[in-house]
């Protein structure tokens, strides 16, 4: 039903009401009382804003570099001889487009960015969750790696801890013996790199986890190189 024009111009609008909602989350005084989990709420609020405004950006984009035509064949026929033969035609199919729709409902655009604001100003008004976490997590305060170490209590080569001797450690890999390193040990690691990187997102939504990981990377082939990395001595 909409014409391009009329999309690029929804888009214009979206993204001017969700950079305006960004500049009012961030600019947003948070009380000394508030909590992780308000600050977890805004960062997904933020998160979410964010996705959209680059994704209608993308659409913009396409839009208006018209690589099918469209676009120029429709500025075309509104300003050419016939423009009012052409409103008059769309003005046909609107009308058409209601008789067959009769019950249709258009919810205005400033609508879902009223019930936004809400949420953002008055965050202890409801029991709004915006990440997902499990109870041990506390919303964000603690890690939960029951399944992490349960995996690593099966490991034929590893020594049998209890849970907190396991969190007091499950970091400290340089510790582990090289002869231990098995497959079994890769398939745990991964494990547990999969939910370190989750329970961050989750936590961090605005951390760009995949520049923090590059980073990484590039430090660990220099030290490996140098075979100065901890858990993986040169070999004479």
């Amino acid at each position: 039903m909409e014409t391009l024009l009329e999309q690029q111009r929804r888009y214009h609008e979206e993204r001017e009401r969700l950079m305006d909602s960004m500049v009012k989350e961030t600019l947003l005084k948070k009380p000394s009382s508030s909590s992780s989990r308000d600050q977890i709420n805004s960062d997904h609020r933020m998160k979410t804003l964010l996705d959209r405004y680059m994704d209608d950006t993308v659409a913009l984009l396409d839009l208006y570099e018209d690589k099918d035509g469209m676009r120029k064949e429709e500025v075309a026929a509104l300003s050419g001889p016939n423009e009012f033969v052409e409103f008059y035609n769309r003005l046909k199919l609107i009308k058409d487009f209601h008789k067959t729709h009769p019950n249709e409902i258009s919810v205005p655009m400033s609508m879902e960015f009223d019930e936004l604001a809400k949420s953002r100003e008055n965050p202890g008004s409801d029991d709004a969750v915006m990440g997902d976490f499990s109870d041990e997590e506390g919303y964000g305060r603690y890690l939960d790696l029951h399944e992490c170490y349960d995996r690593y209590v099966n490991l034929k080569a590893m020594p049998k801890v209890d849970y907190l001797a396991y969190l007091s450690t499950f970091d400290q890999l340089f510790d582990v013996p090289k002869e231990r390193k098995n497959y079994d040990y890769r398939r745990y690691l991964e494990m547990l790199l999969d939910y370190l990187q989750g329970y961050s997102a989750r936590v961090k939504p605005l951390l760009d986890l995949a520049d923090e990981m590059d980073n990484v990377r590039l430090e660990f082939l220099v030290k490996w190189e140098a075979g100065q990395f901890p858990g993986w001595p040169v070999r004479v």
